[in-house]
């Protein structure tokens, strides 16, 4: 199971992110993911491996190459967690709007 804990731990690390990040525009092979990053391609497939067991990529075989692409229901486990706190502080902006508005009309 996906868990929001197993993403944010992956995440963590600013390599995973920079890895995480370029898998936006689209599925990548782990050589175009490793171009211009300060780690080896062997270290890039290990942060893949740590995305991977944290359900937020997500691979399959091309010929003899490994592609990785976003898995949407990693996604969604991080986004419905977020989305907890989003949906508080909007409660609690519209309470203070909303507070506020009758304090004026007073």
């Amino acid at each position: 199971m996906v868990t929001y804990e197993d993403a944010l731990s992956a995440l963590a690390d600013p390599t995973r992110r920079a890895i995480f990040e370029r898998l936006v525009d689209g599925p990548k092979a782990v050589g175009q993911l490793a171009e211009g990053l300060p780690v080896s391609r062997p270290a890039v497939s290990q942060h893949l491996k740590v995305l991977r067991e944290a359900g937020l990529v997500v691979d399959r075989a091309v010929g003899t190459r490994r592609v990785y692409q976003l898995n949407p229901a990693g996604l969604g486990a991080l986004r419905a967690w977020l989305d907890r706190f989003w949906d508080q502080a909007l409660a609690a902006f519209t309470a203070a709007a909303e507070s506020e508005g009758k304090h004026e009309h007073d």
